[in-house]
């Protein structure tokens, strides 16, 4: 099968869909499949085998103009699909899906005419390109992690002016997705509680959308006896993220004793961000480490190894990566019982404890209780290995993947013999 995957943003660095484009393309290659990854940037690793054709963009949005034209050619603007990225951006407009679609539509008769791709797999762009693509007569699967309106949500939670709802409906392309989503040939998404949402917000009804798990790398994410602990907790994820839930995790640090410490790995800690304002209101100076540069994957790896316990107090996630990557390090979790939470970490209690979200006290208990009993956690720490060796390999998430475009692939030829 020859399949085009579609990542907007590719680095594995960038978030969760970095990783699973990388892994997903490396799978298929493995299987016997063509795999081509069409990427803009930062750009995924994923190795001299694999053809990666890269649409670019300007980053308008990510650098105020003076400093990004410091760095680059102004002319470089003057193309339409530039200037209208960058009048957006300046209103708050996060276009970059919108426009790598675009882009990929400009040049798409072009790679297909060279490649004659099967199936097209989209990473959560959704955006308008896609349509240009299906009438063009190639099938268009697309993944939804989980829908974007979850963000909205939780910012809106944190600052509910009018002025900040109108900035965040700004920046995400909701009705875009909205309207391009329910016309593709198949919706994936990857946990039965993004699928619920995904009937919630876009109308696409749940039997309709398949579940196919992500998968975690246990040879990568794996436990290193040789690293020393240095913190009782260790939190991975990105803190100015509302929905990572970490003023939860702060407000019940303050509740557990003195020596109970916190490490914080995020390469995105502004100055007057969430983590130093709420370490300061809670009193926590010299209880929490920060790790804030960008890590590389071996030592991401090390730093999960650093700690004791993971915690992941979210209130949603579509799937929820630092959660599997820390069971693979052989550390026991604490999650919040929301989103994929309880489908990653499992609900009997034997990899990790689920608690209420934005319950403080809850969660203070449930570490208190595994930082009681080492023997206990270590238990706990085997446990949650155990269950990502069976349940989320990234061969499986692949062959199920396969076995969707196939049906998808059938039911365009059969649509195409009826016409």
């Amino acid at each position: 099968m020859r399949i085009a995957l579609l990542t907007y943003r590719g680095n594995m660095y960038c978030g969760g869909q970095g990783i699973y484009a990388a892994y997903l393309a490396r799978e298929w290659k493995k299987a016997g499949h063509e795999v081509h990854v069409i990427a803009g940037p930062p750009l995924p690793d994923v190795g001299d085998d694999i053809p990666l054709h890269v649409i670019p963009n300007e980053n308008v949005f990510g650098l105020p103009l003076k400093d990004w034209a410091r760095q680059k050619d102004a002319r470089r603007l003057l193309s339409p699909v530039n200037l209208w990225e960058l009048g957006v951006s300046r209103i708050g407009v996060f276009p970059e899906m919108q426009t790598f679609g675009l882009r990929l539509f400009l040049r798409w008769k072009e790679l297909h005419q060279k490649h004659r791709f099967d199936v097209v797999f989209d990473n959560q762009c959704l955006s308008w390109g896609l349509l240009g693509i299906r009438a063009l007569g190639v099938p268009v699967v697309s993944v939804i992690h989980h829908p974007l309106h979850i963000d909205r949500e939780a910012d809106f939670a944190v600052d509910p002016r009018l002025v900040k709802k109108v900035k965040r409906t700004l920046y995400f392309p909701l009705f875009m997705q909205q309207q391009v989503a329910p016309r593709l040939d198949k919706i994936v998404t990857v946990s039965e509680a993004s699928r619920t949402e995904i009937e919630r917000y876009f109308g696409i009804p749940e039997k309709q959308v398949a579940v196919v798990y992500n998968g975690t790398d246990p040879e990568v994410f794996r436990p290193i006896p040789e690293v020393e602990k240095q913190t009782d907790l260790i939190f991975i994820g990105r803190t100015e993220d509302r929905k990572k839930g970490i003023g939860t995790l702060l407000e019940a640090l303050s509740l557990l004793p003195e020596q109970v410490t916190l490490k914080i790995v995020d390469g995105r800690i502004p100055d007057h961000g969430l983590v130093p304002t709420l370490v300061r209101r809670f009193g926590l100076e010299g209880r929490v480490q920060v790790n804030d540069r960008f890590l590389e994957l071996p030592e991401l790896v090390r730093e999960y190894s650093t700690g004791r316990i993971a915690v992941v107090p979210s209130f949603f996630e579509g799937f929820g990566f630092p959660a599997s990557e820390a069971m693979a390090c052989g550390l026991p979790v604490v999650a919040n019982a929301a989103g994929a939470l309880p489908e990653v970490v499992g609900t009997d209690g034997s990899a990790g404890r689920l608690v209420p979200p934005r319950d403080p006290r809850a969660l203070a208990d449930a570490i208190a209780d595994i930082l009681s009993s080492p023997e206990r956690a270590a238990a706990m720490g085997r446990a949650a290995r155990e269950r990502v060796r069976k349940v989320f390999r990234w061969s499986d998430a692949a062959a199920n993947l396969v076995s969707v475009f196939e049906d998808v692939i059938l039911a365009a030829g059969e649509r195409s013999r009826a016409a």
